[in-house]
């Protein structure tokens, strides 16, 4: 298969990236410690009103363009060279695929439309105290005697939780784990911003207390689950090749400008080596991301595999070429007024958001065992 991009996908990444260019790029968040930030709901508006990216893989039949993974993917990775400050991630990955994976048409033509065309911004809240992406669901759901349901339990880094109009969590129910949607409104139900790592991905802990729910789908939906983490793996691997490329980019132009000596020091083998291991490791990424994207449209082994694989690697490259980049530009590298640290603080985040490259390949290992292959 190419990796490369067909013509439509590419009109796709440059329509991203002049927007974002544009616009995120001169987005600044606050310092880490002040307190929860609202998105930028010009931003947002634009996403989803001029560009219709809300509704990018939103079935047509609700009103979005019935794209897939790989273009999704390609969006992404225009966000990640931006770290673009919306709830996009939450709500066109965690919550729309979500959604689309659990077989509820009721549910569906609830909410997609309005996810397609960015009235509504929503989350998926599944890992709770341990923070453990695949940790047992330990939140409750009971059944009441008017067919309603109600769910009792905390959920912890729900990426942009504190803000959601709509939150899917995931719940223990007595033929296995549910999906249950509960309005930003409901009662019973607390949000506490955290303070995160990453000042661009804002997080929450989700506090449920007797919180009226709404089941979405029916029986145990841990395949349907299985399917959407192995979506986000991708999806997280390619805003992690767009995060690794923004970093040698700057990488690079500072190295071209800044002298020392009376020359460039890209003219320095010790920086030239740098910057080419870096773009080695930026290109590979790229490549697990983009073929994780085409896998994980068809759910099965070879999605999960390719997923992983994807997840693991560009999770650490994305960490390295940030790295890196602070080291090339110096002191002004950890300043608040050099975005460098940012992507830094971006990688660390994502890194083991979902899961650390090291759970990933013992992930792999189980699966490449299970699937009587080698690792």
């Amino acid at each position: 298969m190419s990796l490369s991009l067909d013509e439509d996908q590419e009109d796709l990444r440059r329509l991203v990236r002049g927007f974002l260019d544009d616009k995120a790029m001169m987005h600044r968040p606050p310092p880490s410690g002040t307190g929860p930030e609202e998105y930028d709901g010009d931003i947002w508006r634009q996403l989803s009103g001029q560009l219709g990216l809300t509704g990018l893989t939103v079935p047509e039949r609700y009103g979005g363009a019935g794209l897939g993974p790989a273009e999704l993917g390609v969006v992404l990775e225009e966000m990640g060279r931006t770290l673009c400050p919306s709830p996009f991630f939450a709500t066109v990955v965690l919550a729309a695929q979500t959604l689309a994976r659990c077989g509820d048409a009721a549910a569906q033509e609830r909410w997609l439309p309005d996810i397609a065309s960015g009235g509504l911004t929503a989350t998926l809240a599944t890992a709770e105290a341990d923070g453990g992406w695949e940790a047992p669901v330990r939140t409750g759901a009971t059944e009441q005697p008017d067919g309603g349901w109600s769910l009792s339990g905390t959920k912890s880094y729900v990426v942009d939780g504190y803000t959601a109009d709509l939150l899917l969590v995931t719940a223990r129910c007595p033929d296995g784990v549910g999906v249950f949607a509960v309005l930003g409104t409901a009662p019973g139900l607390t949000r506490t911003a955290l303070d995160a790592l990453d000042p661009t991905r804002p997080l929450a802990r989700i506090r449920l207390d007797a919180t009226p729910a709404t089941r979405i789908g029916s029986g145990d939906a841990a395949q349907e689950l299985a399917a959407v983490r192995d979506l986000v793996r991708a999806a997280v691997a390619a805003e992690q090749v767009g995060g690794a490329a923004a970093c040698l980019d700057m990488a690079v132009a500072h190295a071209r400008t800044r002298e020392q000596f009376g020359r460039p020091i890209g003219s320095f083998q010790a920086v030239k080596h740098k910057c080419a291991q870096l773009l080695v490791e930026v290109e590979c990424a790229r490549s697990a991301a983009r073929f994780a994207g085409s896998a994980v449209g068809t759910p099965g082994t070879e999605a999960a595999i390719a997923a992983g694989v994807a997840r693991a690697y560009c999770s650490e490259a994305f960490t390295h070429a940030a790295k890196e980049n602070i080291q090339i530009h110096g002191g002004i590298g950890f300043t608040w007024e050099h975005r460098a640290h940012l992507y830094l603080r971006r990688a660390k985040s994502s890194e083991l958001l979902f899961g650390t490259p090291r759970e990933e390949r013992a992930r792999l290992a189980r699966l490449t065992i299970a699937g009587g292959t080698r690792p």
